[in-house]
């Protein structure tokens, strides 16, 4: 099954992709809140957040067909308090404005 998905995606443009993420965030029932209990070792909540936060980046409303820009502002700010929240729970907060710093 998956493979025939991954097929199918793969014959579809940029922008088809993109409109086929829009009718599925727009499906009944997705914007209802769920409970998710994760545990994984620190260096793979730094990583988590650390590749949320990149991908929000490219987020540009000047490439059509950009699966990101299908996603609201408000979106888009629960996905950055959720990487923070994930390193505030961790306790990488500090860690990670340095790893920041040195950009």
């Amino acid at each position: 099954m998956i493979r025939e998905v991954l097929n199918l995606l793969i014959m579809f443009s940029t922008n088809d992709i993109a409109k086929i993420y829009d009718t599925v965030l727009s499906i009944p029932g997705m914007n209802e809140n769920v409970k998710v209990d994760l545990r994984m070792p620190r260096k793979n909540v730094l990583l988590l957040s650390k590749v949320i936060e990149r991908g929000l980046a490219v987020k540009d409303k000047e490439q059509p067909g950009n699966v990101l820009n299908s996603i609201d502002d408000a979106t888009v700010n629960e996905l950055h308090t959720i990487a923070t929240e994930l390193l505030n729970k961790a306790g990488l907060t500090e860690m990670n404005e340095k790893l920041n710093a040195l950009k």
